[in-house]
């Protein structure tokens, strides 16, 4: 059973861990030398999700005196190649995305050979300790989709679509599996090829006409929750929507009784932390987690509490 008690303490706790980072902050200043962290992620243009995880890693390297270097790519050889980069530039550690482990996993014992710390976000949950990494910041995707997945079943749905953007990302996969873990009723999954939104309309519109028994869509971005809206008017569906992650559009959709949920795993704890947790290994020599990861999701935003998040939203940090 989905325990939001459980995730709000491990929320907390991310919380608390950079409230005591934050005094050290005055030896970052006092270094001879500013560390270089470079933050390397599979975004896609066009995803305004990132935009949050990046106000959180810049909100930490200011406070710890780094300089970030931000990079993504959303293709597995691509991202690698970035990590190569970076490793050749003797960068001070590396905060990463491990969306695709197999491919990546190469440029990752680069970086260890060079004895750059890596920590690991949002990306790669069930694959940090295999690569090795220093740490973990993000919510665990499994738990986050067996989460939807009751949450499904609470409101009565009996035949769910599931819109994945990204082929192959790990972290959207592990999503999938838990819906379909606890899902009690009929299951589909469609693949859609990335930010290309007319396209994404276009193929849920096809699949809501197809199959006219859905009664709800479940969106892995919140940036194509509008869109899957705009596909299920057109059609004249009456499925519902939810979606994983949160946007300010999100956000107004839940006020307006458009989108029934969103699952927040904080995006701008997850950029803070990652950047953070680089830092505090630099300086004070700590590992944080105690070989698990720092957990920062998930958690429902819905009508009954978004009215609190959106003014943090309308910040652009949630």
């Amino acid at each position: 059973m989905f325990n939001a008690k459980k995730i709000t303490a491990l929320a907390l706790t991310a919380s608390t861990i950079a409230c005591s980072a934050a005094l050290l902050s005055s030896a970052a200043h006092a270094q001879d030398k500013q560390l270089t962290i470079a933050m390397i992620t599979h975004a896609q243009a066009g995803d305004t999700f990132w935009d949050i995880i990046r106000k959180g890693a810049n909100m930490a390297a200011k406070k710890d005196n780094i300089k970030l270097i931000y990079l993504s790519d959303p293709t597995a050889d691509k991202e690698a190649q970035l990590i190569d980069n970076v490793v050749q530039q003797h960068v001070d550690g590396i905060a990463l995305t491990l969306a695709f482990p197999d491919a990546m996993a190469k440029a990752v014992k680069a970086a260890h050979a060079a004895n750059i710390p890596i920590v690991g976000f949002n990306a790669g949950g069930d694959d940090w300790k295999k690569a090795d990494l220093l740490g973990y910041v993000g919510q665990d995707e499994n738990i986050a989709g067996a989460a939807v997945g009751e949450k499904l079943n609470g409101e009565g749905a009996k035949s769910v679509l599931c819109v994945d953007q990204q082929q192959g990302a790990v972290q959207l996969e592990e999503r999938c599996n838990g819906i379909k873990k606890t899902f009690k009723g009929k299951y589909q999954i469609l693949y859609t090829t990335g930010y290309d939104m007319p396209t994404v309309k276009s193929r849920v519109q096809a699949k809501l006409q197809q199959d006219t028994g859905i009664d709800y869509v479940v969106t892995l971005g919140a940036p194509f929750a509008p869109t899957v809206l705009d596909a299920i008017g057109a059609v004249g569906s009456k499925a519902k929507l939810g979606t994983f992650d949160l946007t300010p559009e999100a956000v107004k959709l839940i006020q307006g009784g458009k989108l029934q949920w969103a699952i927040d795993q904080q995006p701008f704890v997850e950029g803070y932390m990652a950047v953070d947790l680089l830092w505090l290994n630099k300086v004070n020599g700590d590992v944080v987690g105690g070989g698990g990861p720092v957990l920062t999701g998930p958690a429902f935003v819905n009508k009954s509490n978004v009215d609190e998040v959106a003014k943090f939203a309308k910040a652009g940090t949630r």
